[in-house]
């Protein structure tokens, strides 16, 4: 399930704390790509401004890893007209009717709405801004955990995914069991204090201020101390936890749950890629903590300009909402069906900001992807947030383009690992995943600022926010340079990028080391900059790109 995004970021405590580029692209940059390296480290804090727009800052101009998004509109795209980019965003829905996104939607002008009829005859009814592959449904198994109760798939990968849940399984109701306890100390605590204070509010000076006299006064106070490492108020810090109870309890009850049986609802045999006549025409999200989709969408491209919540990477867009990843692990089936029912209306980029460890009928999504190959249509993928070497066979993280046997059987899909703010040794977001052959780039992924159901804004984290990033600056390229296929934009955002040698954690472990070169086929970050500057190059016939770089 690697499409929720990194969101448990609260530190695990235990429960005894609370009993006490080539060089090709050299001259694309204004200092060239050998000298990245030497880009000072920023020493201070990110405003609250910066921290709302990091992925689209400059390395150089503000030494924040973001893609040079802003100075790629100031300095070369200002006031030219582009094509117009439909994306289609395979998620978990999004809000159609948000104030940020409802002026960009995808729009299907051949069908009518709500008139229960296929208007347009391409095999969907109503499909006026995409389509529902999920129908009413919202929980879902972990694939490997749906393989156990319906008997699916080879031995091999049974016996593999029966070691797995009775791993995951007892961890996961641990992880519950703790994270209500913690919430339960710290709720009381704050409660103590605010008491105490007779204010419904205080902050970190205020509770060191307090002469605890008793030793439970004391305990109280070391708590949420403790708790303000965390957070900026014990508010925050509580929401937090409560999203960890949601999380953990979703696992135990739907996601790791072998009896458990979310199809119910679509009426489908999802394990039947003949049993084609499912779904409906509606891909909003079900409810508004299905926000995935809606975040992944804004990042893309949210109306920029407007005076509104976020700006997307790009504009010139229309946004395809298709609706097939579920609170758990998508079906295959519903993935091969959502690409090419995306291709064949039109859509020239696919983001999937989705991933899972077993792919029964994965050869499904294989056919699709190269279907969309076959089209033009180039394809984004988040590497996963397992904080996994993807190039491990132990690791695999469906869907891919090369079918785990060591080549790629199609040119149209770049995977993205996630990029934190802090350029320097901490710059690869801890959760992400990353391979010298299975992750192609890297971008901005960590607490990334977009748009949420109703109206609303805030910050995600995960290669699901690096993903859309990555097709925004894909969108402006076949934006304004249309004649360039899927194949060719590709190679332009993987040899335009940013190359360092820095040496940088991975996993989060201080003690898991390597240079930054090392964790992605290119050894790169996605540069909107740059990007655009070698398609315009290549455009005009100046330079050509190196395909040997896939």
């Amino acid at each position: 399930m690697n499409r929720t995004y990194a969101k448990l970021s609260f530190v695990f405590l235990s429960t005894s704390l609370f009993l006490m580029g080539c060089s090709s692209t050299t001259s694309l940059v204004s200092t060239p790509v050998e000298n990245i390296d030497t880009v000072p480290l920023k020493v201070s804090e990110l405003t609250e401004a910066q921290k709302k727009v990091w992925g689209h800052a400059d390395l150089i101009t503000d030494t924040i890893p973001g893609m040079s998004v802003d100075k790629a509109y100031k300095e070369i795209i200002k006031n030219k007209s582009g094509k117009t980019v439909i994306v289609a965003v395979v998620d978990s829905g999004m809000d159609i009717e948000h104030e940020d996104l409802v002026d960009v939607l995808w729009t299907n002008k051949g069908e009518k709405p709500n008139n229960g009829k296929d208007d347009d005859g391409n095999g969907y009814i109503d499909d006026i801004h995409g389509y529902n592959f999920l129908g009413e449904a919202y929980n879902e198994q972990l694939e490997y955990v749906r393989m156990l109760r319906l008997n699916v798939g080879d031995a091999s990968a049974r016996a593999k995914a029966r070691l797995k849940l009775d791993e995951a399984y007892p961890k996961a109701l641990q992880n519950k069991q703790q994270y209500e306890q913690i919430f339960q100390v710290v709720k009381n605590a704050d409660e103590t204090i605010k008491k105490k204070l007779g204010k419904d509010s205080y902050t970190k000076k205020e509770l060191l201020a307090i002469d605890a006299k008793t030793e439970e006064m004391q305990q109280t106070v070391a708590v949420l101390t403790q708790m303000f490492t965390y957070g900026e108020d014990i508010s925050s810090v509580m929401e937090e936890l409560s999203e960890g109870i949601t999380y953990f309890t979703d696992q135990v009850n739907y996601n790791l749950n072998k009896d458990f049986n979310g199809r119910t609802p679509v009426g489908d045999n999802p394990y039947d890629l003949n049993d084609k006549s499912y779904g409906n025409g509606n891909p909003k999200n079900r409810v508004d903590t299905e926000s995935h989709g809606t975040h992944v969408a804004g990042i893309i491209a949210a109306e920029r300009n407007n005076g509104k919540g976020v700006n997307g990477v790009a504009k010139n867009v229309k946004l395809m909402s298709v609706r097939a990843v579920p609170n758990g692990d998508e079906y295959d089936k519903d993935i091969a069906m959502a690409i090419r029912y995306a291709v064949d209306n039109g859509a020239k980029i696919i983001n999937c900001s989705f991933g899972k460890s077993f792919s029964p009928n994965a050869q499904w999504v294989y056919d699709a992807i190269q279907y969309a190959a076959s089209r033009d249509v180039l394809i984004v993928h988040a590497a996963g947030n397992d904080g996994d070497d993807l190039d491990n066979p132990e690791n695999p993280n469906y869907p891919n383009d090369h079918s785990y046997n060591g080549s790629e059987f199609a040119n149209n899909v770049i995977t993205v690992g996630a990029l934190t703010s802090s350029y320097g040794s901490k710059m690869v977001a801890g959760f992400s995943n990353y391979g010298k052959q299975n992750v192609d780039v890297f971008a901005p992924g960590d607490a990334i600022y977009s748009t949420l159901p109703n109206n609303s804004y805030d910050f995600m984290g995960g290669t699901s926010m690096a993903a859309p990033a990555v097709a925004g600056v894909a969108a402006l390229i076949r934006s304004y340079y249309p004649q360039l296929s899927a194949s060719q934009v590709k190679q332009i955002l993987i040899q335009s990028g940013l190359r360092s040698k820095a040496s940088v954690i991975v996993s989060g472990d201080p003690s898991n080391a390597t240079t930054f070169n090392q964790i992605s086929k290119s050894g790169k970050m996605v540069n909107a900059y740059n990007a655009l500057l070698l398609a315009g190059n290549i455009s005009k016939g100046k330079m050509t790109l190196n395909n040997n770089t896939k």
